[in-house]
């Protein structure tokens, strides 16, 4: 199959990000309330599979967390495939450094805490990756274990829960991300996207993708996270039309052809379009309303693996971890991250995205999203015909 070079750009317009081609899905977003108090550390719940309970890893050193994940030799992960925030280039360190094997099982943020929730002490998966919404749900249903890991201190407070419960690693802007061979005129507002005629797709609102989406298009037409009442409009206007794509974001519904406009993370578009080849692909973020937001690492209370998760997400905060996240189109969660001058030309600059809405709060963005989605689902979603 023949590749074509895909110049990306999160081209000037109002946030004037200057990106180049860098590497690599699907996660949910918006429920619930910040944090509560873990377990003391000296509490451990053990399993036949050994798990171990919320505060037993913070009372490792890494030395200790390093050895027993490589006794435990492997990995799970939910909603961590390989094309999501490069998160391939994470499995290939844990592998080369460490010698831990790991799979995937991709799912929205909700799947991911309802497997969780499901499987309960007989847990399976490890590790998994949620919209930041999503934090306090995981907290609430007491859903998992806390590791603070050693860059806890050069971590902000909006981005970690209580003893490490959940942190969050990378944030992303909103992108459109747009088929040019498909779309003539590329859209770089969300007025633009009103103007035109083709079809958008921004995936199930259950997750976290489509709630960021919605909640940005609300400030690209007055509104915010306290007033959706713009964004309702927007989509119906848009629903009404027939202009709702309603596949999922996915990169294989870019590469059929069958999404010529869809509304994702920056960590998400930048990768589709470097693996994208059947097509040219732009990724653009909109002048006129994006969230800055982030996604959570949260392991499981009864992760069968317990130290490999840690030591995951150890790596995902290291400057290893950190690199990889902002080649593939994500914002470095560390305050004290600096990015090698190498690859500062292939990121984007935290300066370049400071008329985006960064979200901080759980709580309010939570409520929002919760809005959208069930409203959603009980004006727009009655009104689409795929």
């Amino acid at each position: 199959m023949k590749r074509s070079k895909k110049l990306m750009s999160l081209t000037a317009l109002i946030m004037g990000i200057v990106l180049a081609t860098a590497a690599c899905g699907s996660s949910g977003g918006g429920e619930t309330k910040a944090p509560e108090t873990q377990a003391s550390a000296e509490t451990t719940v053990e399993t036949e599979a050994g798990t171990e309970a919320a505060g037993d890893l913070n009372s490792k050193t890494l030395e200790e967390i390093t050895e027993a994940a490589k006794a435990e030799g492997e990995v799970v992960s939910v909603g961590m495939p390989d094309e999501w925030a490069d998160w391939g280039s994470l499995w290939n360190e844990m592998s080369n450094t460490y010698g831990l094997s790991h799979n995937d099982t991709d799912m929205s943020s909700s799947e991911e805490l309802q497997m969780f929730a499901t499987e309960g002490e007989n847990g399976t998966k490890d590790i998994g990756d949620v919209g930041y919404g999503f934090a306090g749900q995981a907290i609430s249903e007491d859903l998992v274990q806390g590791y603070k890991t050693s860059y806890w201190d050069s971590v902000p407070d909006w981005a970690k829960g209580e003893d490490g419960k959940w942190m969050v690693a990378y944030t992303g802007v909103t992108t459109f991300l747009v088929n040019t061979d498909q779309v003539e005129n590329v859209p770089t507002s969300w007025q633009d996207i009103r103007e035109g005629d083709y079809k958008v797709a921004l995936g199930p609102l259950s997750g976290g993708n489509a709630q960021g989406a919605f909640i940005a298009s609300a400030y690209a037409f007055g509104g915010d996270m306290n007033n959706l009442e713009p964004a309702f409009e927007f989509w119906t206007e848009m629903a009404e039309a027939g202009r709702i794509n309603t596949l999922d974001i996915t990169q294989a519904n870019f590469e059929s052809g069958e999404i010529a406009v869809g509304i994702v993370w920056s960590f998400q578009g930048i990768p589709y379009s470097k693996n994208i080849e059947q097509y040219n692909m732009t990724a653009v973020v909109p002048s006129d309303g994006a969230l800055q937001n982030g996604y959570a690492s949260v392991i499981n209370k009864y992760a069968p693996h317990p130290n490999a998760a840690a030591l995951t997400r150890e790596v995902m905060f290291s400057d290893v971890g950190q690199t990889y996240l902002a080649l593939a189109g994500a914002i470095p969660t560390r305050e004290d991250f600096v990015i090698a001058d190498e690859y500062a030309d292939q990121v984007i600059n935290k300066d370049d995205v400071a008329n985006a809405v960064v979200i901080t709060d759980a709580d309010v963005y939570s409520a929002a999203c919760e809005t959208a989605k069930t409203r959603w689902e009980e004006e727009i979603a009655p009104l689409l015909v795929q």
